[in-house]
């Protein structure tokens, strides 16, 4: 009987040995990671400084071209950062909604001791061609940009795919799994709107209801405080554009001052939330002046290629918003802009494309399973996050007094323990709590976000 027992075990044993002999051939390692890589990139790969917690990070350019329906169509290279844990790790990407500046360690790919993947949005930074074609500057062609890249790494990493992103990037995470639903597992996006219309009212009855009326009333005290200091305090602002480089055209600096003082509400509880920190009017100018600056800066309203490819794509399908001069017709002409076409020269003004963000949330609502929306209870960007639906596996996640900068981290214990177990439960991996945000950094990473 009981030589019986052990050769049942030793068959099970051995069969289970077979099974797993199988599927290491079938999923056989690459020897080595860059000559892995080479097979997608016909330029150079670059070894990167990296984060302690990977091996070896690279920096690469994948070939796309302009327009996916049409495959003679110019190409173009886009930039892609990989740093590698282990091939039997999970794997974070990151779509960024803008430029890909650096490599840097998203705490995800901390909390999941994962491989982490950068994509750089198209049309910002290094990834456009010499000329850019914009009307393919649309949240399909780069969902498709952002597929084709993660199909070619999955033959490298075969593990569970999480997608992510921050603000833009979070709404970029979301269109590519609206068209790419089964390229990841879990998505995660970070204080994403997803605006239903090119002024999305949503946000404005935010700003009208967040915080204490105390607090929104301190809010409006220094907006008006603004313009009428205004002689005081132009002369500081265009020294600070002449330091700066800032380039006020078309509209000029003195449209681009009342415009930043429309914009100061927006941008107080977007990034800060604290009124203890909003001078009164008994403050020197510099101390009104530095504190204007540092919750809305005047870059907002200067022209750069970025803002341009951003606001083209805010006007034009990813939407918005306005301001509501109500306050403040005693300070400004009527013809100051309540809206930012003025943004755009008119060879790239289109109507905005309502049917997209249409489309793309009535597919969160019906099928966006195994989403996790982070948001912050100040950020006005959160009056449009996704609120889902029952109909999906997908949980909403809103920190108490955040605002634009919240994270996983930014959560009280108790809801941030939430979220781990979600993530276990959703990704069959241990979350490293304990080493979550230690370590060393090497040169080269600047922060982890």
């Amino acid at each position: 009987m009981k030589k019986h027992c052990i050769n049942q075990r030793l068959f099970r044993f051995l069969a289970l040995a077979t099974i797993t002999l199988v599927i290491v051939s079938c999923h056989k390692q690459p020897k080595d990671l860059k000559s892995a890589l080479k097979k997608y990139s016909d330029q150079p790969i670059e070894l990167i400084n990296a984060d302690s917690l990977y091996k070896e990070s690279y920096k690469m350019y994948f070939t796309q071209v302009v327009d996916h329906e049409n495959k003679n169509s110019e190409a173009f290279s886009q930039k892609v950062y990989i740093s590698h844990v282990g091939y039997d790790r999970p794997t974070v990407v990151i779509l960024e909604g803008y430029t890909a500046g650096r490599n840097y360690l998203s705490e995800l790919s901390k909390l999941l001791n994962a491989n982490q993947v950068i994509i750089e949005h198209r049309f910002y930074g290094d990834s456009k061609p010499d000329s850019i074609p914009w009307d393919y500057l649309t949240v399909k062609q780069a969902a498709t940009d952002q597929h084709l890249i993660i199909q070619a790494l999955k033959n490298i990493y075969k593990g569970k795919w999480v997608s992510t992103g921050i603000s833009k990037g979070g709404q970029t995470t979301i269109f590519h799994r609206r068209f790419y639903p089964n390229d990841v597992d879990v998505s995660i996006p970070y204080v994403a709107p997803l605006n239903l219309a090119r002024e999305d009212p949503r946000i404005q009855e935010h700003l009208n209801t967040v915080g204490t009326k105390i607090c929104r009333d301190k809010v409006t005290e220094f907006q008006k405080l603004l313009f009428e200091s205004k002689n005081k305090l132009l002369p500081l602002v265009k020294e600070n554009a002449t330091k700066s480089d800032l380039n006020f055209l078309p509209i000029g600096i003195e449209r681009a001052y009342d415009l930043n003082v429309l914009e100061y509400s927006f941008a107080f509880w977007q990034w800060s939330g604290d009124c203890d920190l909003i001078p009164g009017k008994s403050a020197s100018i510099e101390t009104i002046f530095n504190h204007w600056k540092s919750i809305s800066p005047f870059s907002f309203f200067a022209q750069d290629e970025t803002d341009l490819a951003f606001t083209y794509q805010a006007l034009y399908e990813i939407g918005f918003y306005n301001y509501d001069i109500t306050l403040f017709k005693e300070y400004i002409s009527d013809t100051v802009p309540a809206t930012f076409d003025f943004k755009l020269p008119e060879y790239m003004r289109r109507d905005f494309n309502t049917e997209v963000m249409k489309d793309i949330n009535n597919w969160v609502q019906e099928e966006g399973n195994y989403f996790l929306y982070i948001s912050g209870e100040y950020d006005p960007w959160g009056a449009t996050v996704v609120n889902p639906s029952s109909h999906t596996i997908a949980v909403k996640m809103v920190n108490p007094d955040g605002n634009h900068r919240t994270r996983i981290k930014s959560f009280p214990k108790d809801m941030k323990e939430n979220i781990y177990k979600l993530l276990e439960s959703w990704l069959d991996v241990e979350i490293q709590r304990k080493k979550c945000y230690g370590g060393t950094r090497k040169e080269g990473v600047l922060e982890i976000l």
